[in-house]
C-alpha cells in the first residue's frame, strides 16, 4: 500500500478529510499492539500518528504517557473496544464507517478522549445534518376561533403574541342593540405553527435549526 507525506481521503458527509502532518521519521512499518479494554487492536505507528495531537500518537511516541503493558507487551487503554474499530478504522484511510446500529455519540465520546479533532467535526457535522432533517417535517397548524364584538376587534388582533395570527374575520352580524347602537359581532380565525422536537411539540424551531436554516438562506 503506498503512503504519501500528505493524502487527503474522502470524509463522512462529503467533507474531506486531509492529514497535513507527515508521521516523524523511523515510524514506517513498526507494529504496535493495543489492548483496549480487553480487545487486541494490531496497526502500525505510522496510522496512530496520522493526527500527532492525538492521545494514541504521543502513547506510541512515549511522550509523557505511562502506559500499562499486558504479557504480550500490548498497550493498555481502558476504553470500549465496540467504538475503537471504527476510529482505528478513520486514521487508516480517513473515512469515518459505522454499522447501522452504532451510536454517532459514542463514537464522539472516544473520538474527544483520543483527541482526534477531525473526526470530532466530522461526528458533530453528521449529528447536526440529522437535527436539521427532523426539523424539516412541515410544521403543524393549530387553529383558534375567537368570538369578539366590533368595538374588541382592533384591540384584539394587535395584541396577539406568542406565535399567533390572524387567518380570517367573519361578520355573524348584530345579536343585540346596546342603547340606540347595534352591536355587530365577529368570528375571528387566528392560527399558530407548532414544530417537532424531541420533546414533543414546540411553537419555535431549534436554535441549531434555525442556524441551518439560515445558512441554506445564504447559500
Amino acid at each position: 500500500m503506498r503512503m504519501e507525506g500528505r493524502e487527503e481521503m474522502q470524509g463522512a458527509v462529503g467533507l474531506r478529510c486531509t492529514w497535513d502532518i507527515p508521521p516523524p521519521a523511523g515510524t514506517q512499518a513498526k507494529w504496535v499492539r493495543l489492548n483496549v479494554g480487553g480487545t487486541v487492536f494490531l496497526t502500525t505507528r505510522q496510522t496512530l500518528c496520522r493526527e500527532q495531537k492525538s492521545f494514541l500518537c504521543r502513547l506510541c511516541q512515549g511522550e509523557e504517557l505511562q502506559s500499562d503493558r499486558d504479557e504480550t507487551g500490548a498497550y493498555l487503554i481502558d476504553r470500549d473496544p465496540t467504538y475503537f474499530g471504527p476510529i482505528l478504522n478513520f486514521l487508516r484511510h480517513g473515512k469515518l464507517v459505522l454499522d447501522k446500529d452504532m451510536a454517532e455519540e459514542g463514537i464522539l465520546e472516544e473520538a474527544e478522549f483520543y483527541n482526534i479533532g477531525p473526526l470530532i467535526r466530522i461526528i458533530k457535522d453528521r449529528m447536526e445534518e440529522k437535527d436539521y432533517t427532523v426539523t424539516q417535517v412541515p410544521p403543524k397548524h393549530v387553529y383558534r376561533v375567537l368570538q369578539c364584538q366590533e368595538e374588541e376587534l382592533t384591540q384584539m388582533v394587535s395584541t396577539m403574541s406568542d406565535g399567533w395570527r390572524f387567518e380570517q374575520l367573519v361578520n355573524i352580524g348584530s345579536s343585540y342593540n346596546y342603547g340606540n347602537e347595534d352591536q355587530t359581532e365577529f368570528l375571528c380565525v387566528v392560527s399558530k405553527e407548532l414544530y417537532n422536537s424531541p420533546n414533543g411539540l414546540s411553537s419555535e424551531p431549534s436554535h441549531k435549526a434555525k442556524l441551518l436554516q439560515a445558512r441554506d438562506l445564504r447559500m
